[in-house]
């Protein structure tokens, strides 16, 4: 850990010392954060990191859903929004909604106001996570609705966000590190509240169906391999999908310890029950170079890993 505690600054929210990390995430893996901040609201948050020391390291959390933390954890502070930044509000067509608001409540709420924003309601995860990875889903992507949004700078300043400035990409954005999003406004094109109802049933269905809902894992693993351009949007996708590329390279069901390539869908990396974040990147890593050598094809991790190996870890690897 590092030696942080007469650097932070008084808070109104919660600021927790050591916090594991592990019960976060979807994954259920990860070791603790030597900070874990849960700001009270906006004005406690800009405080927060005005008066934060800016050599400690601040890092964005969502609700883990597309997250492995390593075994070691995380420096410095984490910040992960809750109450106060999960609102959800129609005006005028347009939908805003909090940083922390689940993808698939904004998809509800937006639905039962005429407004389809549908594909959203799919995505694990929360708008913040949403809007810094450009999610998307059955051939719509956030950049296609994103309108505006808010973040707090790393220096505690609320700035306003436009699309040009996050550079929307395949699985990507511009956000700045640090930067701490926490709004987003939203527009979808019109549509019948019912009929928006029933194809979000019909995708439910769908997913449950092809999909691992049940099992630990944290979403999609590897981004598709190819069809995509910068933009990420809808229209320049092609068929290259990362799971064909898995399957083929024979990791369909694969393990490493607890971790397995999900029988289910090959690209849903999985904790079996006790895996450790080590395993689970470790087979994600075989699966890269299997896939590799069976086919001259480089995936690209979807899933964000994030701090450090356990100290046992690292010892093993200098070892090597």
């Amino acid at each position: 850990m590092t030696d942080l505690p007469r650097m932070l600054p008084e808070v109104r929210g919660t600021l927790t010392e050591n916090r594991d990390l592990s019960g976060l995430t979807w994954m259920r893996v990860g070791g603790p954060a030597d900070w874990l901040f849960q700001p009270a609201d906006l004005d406690d948050l800009s405080a927060f990191l005005a008066a934060l020391d800016p050599a400690v390291p601040v890092f964005a959390m969502g609700v883990g859903s597309n997250l492995i933390v390593r075994d070691g954890g995380i420096r410095g502070v984490v910040i992960r929004l809750g109450r106060g930044f999960n609102t959800i509000r129609i005006e005028d067509g347009r939908v805003i909604a909090g940083a922390a608001a689940l993808d698939a409540h904004v998809a509800r709420k937006s639905a039962e106001s005429g407004v389809d924003l549908t594909f959203l309601r799919t995505i694990p995860g929360a708008i913040g996570g949403a809007v810094r990875m450009n999610a998307g889903c059955y051939g719509r992507y956030t950049a296609d609705a994103f309108v505006e949004g808010r973040a707090v700078t790393r220096a505690g300043e609320v700035v306003r966000l436009t699309p040009e400035d996050l550079a929307f990409g395949y699985r990507h954005s511009a956000l700045p590190d640090g930067w701490v999003l926490v709004e987003a406004t939203l527009q979808g094109p019109p549509g019948d509240p019912d009929e928006l109802a029933a194809r979000m049933a019909e995708q439910l269905a769908r997913r449950d169906e092809t999909q691992p809902t049940k099992d630990r894992t944290a979403g999609s693993t590897f981004r598709n391999p190819a069809g995509y351009s910068s933009t990420g949007r809808a229209d320049d996708c092609h068929e290259l999908k990362a799971w064909k590329v898995i399957e083929d390279a024979g990791m369909r069901g694969a393990t490493l310890g607890g971790a397995q390539m999900n029988p289910k869908h090959p690209n849903f990396l999985t904790n079996t029950g006790d895996a450790t974040a080590a395993e689970l990147e470790a087979l994600g890593e075989l699966v890269r170079k299997k896939v590799y050598d069976s086919s001259g094809l480089t995936l690209e991790w979807e899933i964000m890993r994030v701090g450090e190996p356990a100290q046992d870890q690292e010892q093993e690897e200098i070892e090597r």
